[in-house]
């Protein structure tokens, strides 16, 4: 009889949960199908290629198709760790990822702070629509102001650095140069959205947080350390372990349209080698294992990237 009750009881309440989900999703339909584009994107791009992640484990040809063609095992991984410059593109890929962490990173939480600090409404607001515009603009434009800007005949920089009686410097033909010119481009057209998104976690700190550490007798700077960086510490660790879960994926279009044979050397990472090996000499197979790799390596980063930060600061992803 008591158990007849127990299972009522749950009965009533798995109904009455669903019934309150369905009630809430109609409450605020519009922001759910608000998020339709989103979810339909992720699917057809992100999870549906998925299923097709075991032609890494074949020698697919396109003519026998999918199921056709034939398992080979890891003939694809072990091609990939031999291939004479696949380490070398998998160093520059690292190399740019540290960087990215390194430069580009910390840039928006400096310029948030600095925009913080500043009393004049009107000045902020131009700093901030001017420095977020970029964001709106495709690699392909970045990449030709950059032409522009960086030519050595033409160029502003090379016009000041002759200004200065030096020679010219061929900053897109140079491999001691491309890295520089991918880092600066990226740090330029994104540092205004990640310092909105800092701005409104700066917005969220208590002003009674500041009065009381400036009756300690605390400074702006003292006061910027104490109390401002504490409290968006959670947002700048979420974000830290989302830039370290794409820290292979640096982006195909931000380095193709200043990539040239000239800077195959410094500047080819892994997701254009995938393009040029996968597309343009359609090894399939042998480019997928490749994105598999990656994929991989940015999984078990993310993974031990969150638990070490939630030992350390209590903050994680998941």
């Amino acid at each position: 009889m008591a158990r007849a009750k127990l299972q009522a009881a749950d009965t009533i309440s798995y109904r009455s949960s669903r019934t309150s989900l369905w009630h809430y999703m109609w409450k605020y339909k519009v922001l759910y199908l608000l998020t339709i584009p989103g979810i339909v994107y992720y699917l057809v791009f992100k999870y549906i290629p998925l299923g097709a992640s075991f032609i890494a484990f074949k020698d697919y040809n396109i003519f026998k198709g999918v199921f056709g063609s034939p398992w080979v095992g890891l003939k694809h991984f072990e091609r990939m760790f031999q291939h004479a410059d696949f380490l070398r593109i998998l160093k520059n890929t690292f190399i740019l990822g540290g960087l990215d962490i390194l430069l580009a990173f910390p840039a928006p939480i400096i310029i948030a702070l600095m925009l913080n600090e500043l009393r004049l409404i009107a000045l902020k607001r131009i700093v901030q629509t001017v420095i977020y515009m970029p964001h709106f603009l495709s690699w392909v434009i970045i990449g030709g102001i950059a032409v522009g800007i960086l030519s050595p005949s033409t160029g502003v920089v090379n016009q000041f650095i002759k200004w200065l009686g030096f020679e010219p410097i061929y900053f897109l033909a140079e491999n001691s140069m491309i890295r520089s010119v991918f880092v600066t481009s990226g740090i330029w057209k994104e540092v205004g959205w990640g310092t909105i998104i800092y701005l409104a976690a700066l917005a969220g700190v208590n002003p009674d947080l500041y009065e009381a550490a400036e009756i300690d007798g605390a400074n702006r700077w003292q006061q910027t350390l104490a109390v401002t960086i504490p409290t968006i510490l959670p947002t700048i660790t979420i974000l830290f372990l989302l830039k370290i879960g794409e820290f292979l994926d640096y982006g195909f279009e931000r380095v193709w349209v200043f990539l040239n044979p000239l800077t195959y050397e410094n500047g080819e990472i892994l997701d254009t080698y995938i393009y040029r090996a996968g597309l343009l000499q359609q090894e399939y197979s042998y480019t997928t294992a490749v994105g598999l790799f990656k994929s991989l390596v940015g999984l078990t980063m993310l993974f031990v990237a969150n638990k070490l930060s939630k030992k350390a600061t209590g903050e994680s992803l998941f």
